[in-house]
């Protein structure tokens, strides 16, 4: 790894609570459970993976100045991550909550983040930001920012690798104005349906085709514990997990998959070999009921054997 490396990461880091239901989940009705709260957002999330990986990193978030900025900024603080995010006094810190079964997967989700749409635009006008993304190595950014906020962030990277993570399929389109621009996007398999414009039921091929003629030449696709897809200009490759050894809690695998894999790329190792490590992380933050995994260099290795090598596809 190489430790001189800096990366400046824009979106969100937010408040993310989980309720996880100790049964069987039943609509419209009350629910036995528990309720979590930490910091996450999607970009937090994957930076602290790859701050854990050895670079070195910083933050340009919104909050509000309510006590759950003032937890946000300790989480950042705590992370060993430089903070540059701007504060509101008179907003709410945006907040996400997720309902998860008891086997760990997604019921739904409720986003409360109309404080990025506000603030993201108007930050991204400030000179403060060409300073600091001039100071990086590469960008590392979200579709929590609106398509204004992306382009002239992109724009400011003046050529620097910019690697982004989708959120979700109603955010994703969001990038649709700098696809062409990203060196990386990473997306589940719902949000590259809806970039790609494909059906449901695409193949892996056709999937990849459409994503490359809506302008983009390098992605990520997840799907829960289906082959993690990835592609670039030296074509197209999957990588099956292996099994996770328990199943804790899958919030937080893909953020972890993407910081990860950002980590090696920064340290010079190809996509295949770089989404081996992803792989490898997802697979941790699967097994750790944190929403950001915690490792040692000991268990990323035990990890990472456990990944098998990335497959061509024809």
């Amino acid at each position: 790894m190489v430790k001189s490396a800096k990366i400046l990461a824009v979106g969100g880091a937010h408040i993310d609570r989980r309720g996880q239901v100790s049964g069987a989940y039943v609509p419209a009705a009350s629910n036995p459970g528990t309720m979590r709260e930490d910091v996450g957002g999607g970009v937090f999330n994957a930076l602290r993976s790859v701050v854990r990986r050895g670079v070195s990193a910083s933050l340009m978030s919104m909050r509000g100045g309510d006590a759950a900025g003032e937890t946000v900024a300790r989480a950042i603080a705590d992370a060993g991550i430089a903070d540059l995010s701007a504060v509101f006094l008179d907003r709410t810190t945006p907040s996400y909550t997720a309902l998860i079964d008891s086997d760990g997967e997604l019921i739904t989700g409720f986003a409360d983040m109309a404080l990025y749409d506000l603030a993201f635009p108007k930050q991204m006008r400030r000179s403060k930001v060409r300073e600091v993304v001039a100071e990086a190595d590469a960008v590392l950014c979200d579709a929590n920012l609106p398509s204004s906020a992306l382009e002239r962030l992109v724009g400011l990277a003046a050529g620097k690798p910019v690697y982004a993570i989708a959120i979700s399929p109603a955010k994703v389109v969001r990038l649709i104005p700098v696809l062409g621009a990203l060196a990386v996007l990473f997306m589940n398999r719902r949000e590259a349906v809806v970039l790609a414009g494909v059906n449901a039921n695409a193949t892996a091929r056709e999937m990849i085709d459409g994503l490359r003629c809506s302008g983009l030449t390098s992605g990520v696709v997840t799907a829960g514990d289906g082959p993690v897809l990835g592609f670039d200009a030296a074509g197209a490759f999957s990588i099956l997990p292996p099994p996770p050894r328990k199943v804790a809690d899958v919030t937080g695998a893909g953020d972890a998959l993407a910081g990860a894999t950002v980590a090696a790329l920064l340290g010079g190792q190809t996509l295949r070999a770089a989404l081996r490590e992803g792989v490898a992380a997802a697979t941790l933050a699967i097994e750790s009921a944190d929403a950001v995994p915690t490792f040692t260099t000991a268990t990323f290795t035990e990890a990472l054997a456990l990944v098998p090598d990335a497959q061509e596809m024809a």
